[in-house]
């Protein structure tokens, strides 16, 4: 089948994601900079994760433009994806409004990880029939090592939840630039 309805609705889902995370921004009580201080960690935990929106519709979008077409299997992938991306808003807010707290940190850590592997998981749909979008992934060390990471964020956010959060900004430095793995194929 084509692949233009799964683009469209990843879009329309991806944009009410993002949608949710602002309208979780309040305004602060009162006009002066010190009205702002208390909001850093949600702003914080914000910006975060819309970059990371940011990076999975950007990465999204250069999956599908690889492709030719999709399955069954590649829908139920993206739905996958989706799911967890959708949960990207509650974990934000509760970090931001916990000021970094470690469980609520970890859970963030853990969703961030489980969109990685759904997108690993929709990849790997994708590239089961789509030669080109096979040889531009190649092993996706990157999206392996960023699972990897991950998870080593989630433990840390236990501990040391600053250096857990360190961990989660890094692999989004890590994923910023976009694959140049998709930016020479027609």
């Amino acid at each position: 089948m084509g692949k233009g309805r799964l683009e469209a609705f990843s879009d329309g889902v991806i944009a009410i994601i993002i949608t949710i995370m602002v309208l979780e921004l309040k305004v602060p009580h009162g006009a002066e900079w010190a009205d702002l201080a208390p909001l850093w960690p949600v702003f914080l935990s914000y910006v975060l994760s819309f970059i990371y929106v940011g990076i999975y519709w950007n990465n999204h979008h250069n999956l599908i433009h690889t492709v030719s077409r999709v399955t069954g299997g590649a829908l139920w992938g993206n739905l996958h994806l989706l799911f967890w991306l959708s949960l990207v808003p509650f974990v934000t807010a509760w970090v931001g409004e916990n000021q970094f707290a470690p469980f609520p940190l970890a859970c963030y850590g853990f969703i961030l990880c489980m969109c990685s592997v759904a997108y690993l998981i929709l990849a790997n749909c994708l590239a089961a029939n789509n030669e080109a979008l096979k040889l531009a992934l190649g092993k996706d060390r990157k999206g392996k090592l960023s699972t990897l990471a991950y998870m080593t964020g989630i433990v840390t956010s236990c501990f040391a939840p600053m250096a857990g959060f360190a961990v989660y900004v890094l692999v989004a430095l890590i994923w910023f630039i976009p694959d140049r793995r998709f930016e020479n194929r027609p």
